[in-house]
């Protein structure tokens, strides 16, 4: 490191902290002047500073574009519905804001959204529905940034690199982005079939299921309370589990400082400015997706008779809006064709023909259209931005309760207090169990109770979603539905309902559209809440505690039954190996455990058996517990576990491999064992792949992302860890494409540098000052 640029750091810093929103320090060797400073510390983590807003969003885009310029371009090439365009119509999407199965499907869904002008007018809309100021102004810096990086043509990245689809961004590729990653769970789910359902014609679509759980959007998060730490200030943990490999949801760190107004630290997107997750100087917040919280719903409509285009509300015909989209593909002669195709249009939603594995066929007397709480919904960035300007806890909640803009996000969050705050405030379908059951047709009462999922009679207004007078938008839930809570000493979840972010303090009362109550909690619920007892045993929770709970790698499955497996193998003619490999076995899922493997495949067998494997069925008096003990005279079960070993051995993996060697990464031809396991399993530390019989998992899709570990204490500078597990960059060809997936194979974490003294001391400081002009 060059003596004058740690200098030039120190002045340039001290500079702008000392004059609040004054101009930048001009660099010693005669530069223009800098908008933007950007420190690079260990791991090629940004810290940037800049003097007005404009100039932050300016110096966050640049450095994003660095990282991850060819993840940003893939998004954009797929909302603005070009991907058939210069990719070919039939390979999937690789960027993820949708679950289109072909380049077709995503951009003819994206370009029907497009000429709906449905983001524009919303672009248009004042605040709090429309963007705030701040946020427009740092949107455009970011595409400032992110442009200013194009145009200096370091394309580095084989993804895009000399790519025809490398362009500039624009605001407007900026907002979709968003407004897509909002509609995931609802018609992004079901993207094929809306760019593919006709009259009469059979149910379209691929039939995946809906992007949450061990292959979509999951997480885990922990806020500890005065009463639950050891030193009565709060403790963060954050931990998404998402997509490994697609550009729109993929999360990458920075720290970003306006002195006097904001200097947060955290992790978001890619092509989106703010975080999704991280901390202030006092408060921190992480979040969770509900599984089992509904973002949408369906409406049958009744046709009219010979007429399937036109449906009655009210006894009234009405006509089905057709808009004949035309996006441009590239044929195997790498000539354009121009592909038009038809999308139907209610005012519910536009019609579709299958939801998940359901098909939903569109007869001469019904259909059915689905209708998205977020589809009006551009204040994502609204919520991040005042979430991340919260001093303490209940002002981040109140953040989320007054500007309604997350799509379905729980967030957690806790202080320097102590305090601990729980909101559930998203874009929910304001149906009320009682419009439910008089509203839901045969379908949507066979969904309603199991699911979640209204099948709302779309013939009567009387059906229509309701409004409650705190909500910013019509036909959703206002702050005062939904459930928040707060403690003093912890929540936590795991993807399960708002029933249960605390047992001591189980919540009712909320129609069933936002989640079940006294329902069976999933495994990996079940073992946080165990882990977070046993630790309160022994004490109250420190920083060093909460990572150590992270990184346990306990598998609360095992926990449960495995001596009961091990006795039942004994009395298996065979089985003595295995017997003795699994009575060995640390019960952990750590890269060295031996043992691991073989469980794992015998449970991924039984996890999906019905009825389930257990002798004692759940009470709802003790739903951290319950179910328990293993039928182990289940022929099945003792058939699950031959079946294991059987496997195995095909393969030729010895049963008590370490399980990482089957259980990998590999970057740069190298191999990178890792721990953790399936959340079915109940190990806190998810991750999951596909399974390759012959060589084992041999590449991680989903799981944790972006970890944190935020103590606070009485210096101003929390005691913060974080990991990114797969490291800051797409680019195989950049310095930070794997370097922190070396540290989570070793269940090790990078020492977060947030104050101004810690960054400066960093011994790989790096500064880089970039100007708009």
């Amino acid at each position: 490191m060059l003596l004058w640029k740690r200098i030039a750091a120190i002045g340039a810093v001290t500079s702008l902290l000392a004059a609040g929103t004054a101009t930048a320090a001009q660099p010693p060797d005669g530069a223009s002047r800098a908008d933007a400073t950007i420190r690079y510390t260990e791991y090629g983590i940004p810290h940037i500073v800049a003097n007005d807003w404009v100039n932050l969003g300016f110096g966050q885009g640049y450095a994003a574009a660095k990282d991850n310029i060819c993840a940003i371009a893939d998004v954009a090439v797929t909302t603005r519905a070009e991907r058939s365009r210069w990719l070919g119509p039939d390979a999937p999407p690789t960027s993820g804001v949708s679950q289109a199965s072909t380049n077709l499907a995503s951009d003819l869904y994206f370009q029907g959204l497009n000429e709906s002008g449905a983001v524009e007018r919303m672009m248009a809309e004042p605040a709090p529905r429309g963007p705030y100021r701040e946020v427009r102004e740092l949107i455009r810096g970011y595409v400032d940034g992110v442009n200013k990086y194009l145009r200096a043509g370091e394309i580095t990245d084989p993804a895009c690199r000399g790519a025809g689809w490398l362009k500039p961004i624009t605001e407007l590729d900026v907002y979709r982005h968003s407004h897509a990653v909002g509609m995931i769970f609802g018609q992004g789910g079901v993207a094929d079939s809306i760019t593919a359902s006709l009259p009469g014609a059979p149910p379209a679509g691929t039939g995946r299921e809906q992007m949450t759980g061990e292959t979509g959007i999951g997480s885990n998060a922990i806020a500890i309370g005065s009463a639950a730490s050891a030193n009565g200030r709060g403790i963060s943990l954050a931990n998404p589990h998402l997509p490994w490999q697609l550009s729109g949801t993929r999360l990458w760190q920075s720290q970003l400082s306006l002195p006097g107004k904001l200097n947060v630290s955290g992790a978001g997107i890619p092509g989106i400015p703010l975080m999704w997750l991280g901390h202030n100087e006092t408060a921190a917040w992480s979040g969770t997706a509900t599984d089992t919280t509904r973002t949408y719903t369906l409406f049958e409509l009744k046709l009219v008779p010979g007429s399937p285009t036109i449906y009655l509300v009210d006894g009234k015909p009405e006509r089905m809006r057709r808009s004949d989209v035309s996006v441009l593909s590239r044929k195997a002669d790498g000539t354009l064709e121009r592909i038009v195709r038809p999308q139907w249009t209610t005012r519910y939603g536009p019609v579709t023909t299958r939801l998940g594995q359901r098909e939903l066929p569109w007869t001469a007397s019904s259909a059915f259209a689905i209708a998205d709480a977020n589809a009006g919904n551009l204040a994502m960035t609204n919520s991040m931005f005042e979430i991340a300007r919260g001093r303490t806890a209940g002002e981040m909640i109140g953040a989320v309760r007054e500007t309604q803009g997350l799509p379905w996000m729980n967030i957690v969050a806790t202080d320097d207090r102590g305090r601990v705050e729980y909101s559930q405030i998203h874009g929910v379908p304001h149906v009320t169990d009682e419009k439910a059951a008089r509203c839901n047709t045969p379908l949507g009462k066979e969904l309603f109770d199991a699911d979640g999922i209204a099948v709302l009679d779309g013939s009567r207004t009387a059906c229509a979603w309701g409004r409650d007078r705190d909500a910013l938008r019509p036909g959703v839930f206002g702050p005062a539905s939904l459930p928040t809570l707060s403690r003093d000493d912890y929540l936590a979840n795991s993807n399960d309902s708002y029933w249960l972010f605390n047992p001591a303090e189980p919540k009712t009362g909320f129609p069933r559209i936002v989640g079940p109550v006294r329902y069976e909690q999933n495994m990996r619920t079940r073992g946080g809440f165990v882990e977070i007892a046993d630790q309160l045993a022994k004490g109250g929770f420190t920083g060093q505690a909460m990572r150590d709970l992270m990184f346990s790698h306990r598998d609360h499955a095992a926990e449960l039954v495995r001596s009961d497996v091990v006795g039942m193998c004994r009395t298996m003619p065979g089985m003595d190996p295995a017997c003795a490999v699994l009575a060995g076995w640390d019960g952990r899922s750590d890269a060295d455990s031996r043992g691991a493997l073989l469980f794992d495949r015998f449970w991924s067998r039984v996890d999906r058996l019905e009825p389930g494997p257990w002798k004692v069925p759940f009470d709802v008096k003790d739903p951290v517990h319950t179910p328990n003990t293993l039928d182990t005279g289940n022929a099945a079960i003792r058939k699950a576990l031959s079946d294991a070993v059987a496997e195995l051995k095909a393969a030729n993996i010895p049963l008590d491999a370490p399980y990482g060697d089957n259980h990998y990464v590999v970057r740069g031809g190298k191999k990178i064992p890792l721990g953790g396991g399936t959340a079915g399993r109940g190990v806190y530390d998810s991750l999951g792949g596909p399974w390759d019989p012959a060589r084992g998992y041999t590449e991680i899709v989903h799981g944790g992302t972006y970890l944190h570990v935020v103590a606070f204490d009485s210096t101003g500078c929390p005691d913060t860890t974080t990991l990114l597990t797969y490291s800051q960059s797409a680019n195989p060809t950049s310095a930070h494409h794997s370097d922190q997936t070396e540290l989570y194979s070793r269940k090790q974490w990078v020492t977060e540098r947030y104050c101004e003294k810690d960054i400066l001391a960093s011994p790989s400081l790096e500064v880089v000052r970039v100007s708009r002009r």
